[in-house]
């Protein structure tokens, strides 16, 4: 098993074995995914967001601001 030491900034060091097994070197961004509450996956965000381009369908439905809007204030309303 890997250890690091948080500073008393809140930084750590990632091991060496740990950056090359993520593919991540100085200047490169991770994230944190809370798995369940206390437990937290550290992943590298190394992917850009333009890569998602062509990964859906194009549905062909243009869909209008006001029908967007009305979409995300149902899902607000049922997740209360």
């Amino acid at each position: 098993m890997t250890t690091a030491t948080i500073t008393s900034k809140g930084q750590i060091t990632i091991p060496v074995g740990v950056r090359n097994d993520l593919g991540v070197d100085s200047g490169d961004r991770v994230e944190f995914v809370q798995i369940v509450p206390g437990r937290y996956e550290f992943v590298a965000a190394t992917h850009d967001v333009t890569e998602l381009k062509g990964l859906f369908a194009h549905s062909g439905k243009a869909v209008s601001i006001e029908a967007m809007n009305a979409a995300i204030a149902r899902r607000g309303a049922s997740a209360r």
